[in-house]
């Protein structure tokens, strides 16, 4: 993959891409999707690595035998709460160190303070729902870790966005994936998942941006 439409390609056609890799790695197919769904969620610089749809594929490869679902739902599962786990350690430790001075313009000590009572407040709602938001998922253990959220609160609801956010999509792939029009236009169906997958955070920012608008004293 030496540019972007390469790996738009991979991710509009990543049924076609992972049946040769079943066919060549067998076992080893859990390994990488293991590693890639870790590093989508767990690595603050890889938030553009596919998840939704590559799940949803996984799915439909597992109603037509190609992949066990259970060792599937086993394997991505873990990797989503273990990735989500390093990027709050990460937050974590980061955190400290990066807000701990009071002059600070932008990372001021206060900020870190704000950051913590949000997320002692709402943290629960966010981890969970933000697991369903691509991007944004992979940012949200990383500032729940900087806030410094309870781990164990934290750990909770990570368990349950996780579990919740692949068994959606797992089962979505292994029960609609067979399809012929899902099989025959799965790129169609790739787009919809990442708009659908898009969509909350889309709607909240445009109601953020009215709620701006109509705040806004007006210049006399």
């Amino acid at each position: 993959m030496h540019n972007f439409g390469d790996f738009l390609t991979i991710l509009l056609h990543v049924d076609r891409y992972l049946v040769p890799l079943i066919q060549q790695y067998g076992a080893l197919t859990y390994l990488f999707m293991f590693l890639l769904i870790f590093a989508e969620t767990g690595l603050v610089v890889t938030p553009f690595l596919p998840g939704d749809s590559v799940i949803f594929a996984l799915g439909a490869l597992a109603s037509v035998g190609r992949l066990d679902i259970a060792a599937l739902a086993a394997v991505l599962m873990s990797a989503a709460v273990v990735g989500n786990m390093v990027n709050y350690a990460i937050g974590a430790r980061l955190g400290p160190a990066v807000f701990s001075s009071e002059r600070s313009r932008f990372f001021r000590r206060d900020y870190l303070d704000r950051t913590h009572e949000f997320y002692e407040r709402y943290g629960a709602v966010t981890v969970i729902v933000a697991r369903f938001m691509p991007i944004i998922r992979t940012f949200v253990p990383f500032v729940a870790g900087i806030g410094r959220m309870g781990f164990l609160r934290f750990f909770v609801y990570n368990v349950i966005g996780s579990v919740s956010w692949v068994a959606l999509f797992l089962a979505a792939g292994y029960f609609f994936g067979g399809l012929p029009f899902v099989r025959d236009h799965f790129s169609v169906v790739a787009l919809g998942i990442i708009a659908i997958s898009l969509l909350p955070p889309a709607v909240t920012a445009f109601r953020a941006y009215r709620r701006s608008r109509t705040t806004k004293t007006p210049v006399s």
